[in-house]
């Protein structure tokens, strides 16, 4: 890999992962936080909203977001030929 390609590489790679800490930053301080009055006057499940994010949502939400950045990776790898075996 050339170091040109690299660079492209780990740009790249650093994107994705600022956009998916983005995601979950809003998710759980957002919506745990800062929007749980406004998300409280829904239900899920039995439970407020506002409350659902701060307890699990977030959690699942991360959960979403390693499998999401895994496969991502996976095909940034082999878009860039160093996939592994």
């Amino acid at each position: 890999m050339s170091d040109q390609q690299a660079k492209a590489y780990w740009r790249r790679n650093l994107g994705l992962a600022a956009r998916l800490l983005v995601i979950w930053f809003i998710v759980s301080f957002g919506f745990g936080i800062l929007l749980v009055e406004e998300l409280n006057q829904f239900r899920l499940g039995g439970y407020k909203l506002g409350f659902w994010f701060a307890q699990q949502g977030s959690i699942y939400v991360f959960v979403v977001l390693i499998f999401y950045y895994s496969h991502k990776m996976t095909k940034l790898d082999r878009e860039f030929g160093i996939e592994e075996d």
